[in-house]
């Protein structure tokens, strides 16, 4: 098999994954808010950013007062984390609100900081190139994987850090779907899928894999909010808030997400 027909075979697979956590109509359409949301206060960066594989691996790649460009970056934590080294900080983020919340985070920092935006790569042409491209829990969301990785790699002088859960990062509300809907959900693509349409692309990729401790410690969400965040995303009415509450605290504490970091080097 030639290297361009294993990444069309890998990438159509990754695309036709995803394509089955599509929520089925019946359940949709009667859904009363959009159950895609992130409310904005999920994504603020208050406090001291606790280090990561991830953070150490960006900032290797910068240089004192260099730059990083993080895509998909919501309030920015990939970026801010590698501040310093990085002078200079560059968003590109899909939704208005995350963009204010990173030029506010830069600001209180005292970085230089451009905003984008719009979705990855779409709007690509006009991002600058910078030192190292981050991109954290982003790559779920991406069906046309291969062009969205071909532009990071194109905007990275010397590094690519992406970072992702190793399986959907909606994989711990299954249970909850089939409580309340019967309802099965997938196990795929996971971050080894994506990691091998890295290597078949031709990057020099490397995986770590880890577990991040502090996962459903530090939500910045109030109870309340988790419940209806939780009530939302499994498309259920207002008036079953009780029954999501009662499941989510029946569910004991969370347990450590597994997480993979994928990078590698232009040269």
């Amino acid at each position: 098999m030639t290297d361009a027909a294993r990444v069309l075979e890998l990438s159509e697979q990754w695309q036709d994954d995803l394509a089955s956590w599509a929520i089925p109509p019946a359940i949709l359409d009667q859904a009363e808010e959009a159950p895609w949301s992130h409310p904005v206060a999920m994504f603020t960066v208050a406090g001291e950013i606790t280090d990561s594989p991830s953070h150490r691996l960006a900032r290797a790649g910068i240089s004192s007062t260099g730059s990083v460009l993080d895509v998909g970056s919501g309030g920015g934590r990939a970026a801010f984390a590698v501040t310093p080294p990085a002078g200079t900080v560059v968003a590109v983020d899909h939704q208005q609100a995350m963009l204010d919340e990173f030029a506010d985070g830069a600001v209180r920092r005292g970085v230089v900081h451009h905003e984008y935006l719009g979705d990855w790569p779409d709007v690509a042409d006009a991002v600058p190139e910078c030192d190292v491209v981050v991109c954290h829990h982003v790559a779920y969301n991406v069906a046309d994987i291969v062009p969205f990785l071909q532009a990071l790699n194109d905007h990275a002088r010397r590094r690519v850090v992406i970072e992702i859960p190793m399986h959907h990062p909606i994989s711990g509300l299954s249970p909850l779907w089939k409580r309340f809907w019967d309802l099965d959900r997938p196990t795929r693509p996971t971050a080894e899928d994506l990691y091998d349409i890295c290597l078949a692309m031709g990057f020099d990729a490397r995986i770590e894999r880890w577990e991040d401790p502090e996962f459903g410690h530090r939500s910045p969400l109030s109870s309340a909010d988790e419940v209806r965040f939780t009530r939302v995303r499994l498309c259920l009415p207002a008036d079953r808030a009780d029954e999501v509450a009662e499941a989510l605290a029946s569910a004991g504490p969370s347990r450590p997400r597994e997480l993979a970091t994928i990078w590698w080097d232009r040269h």
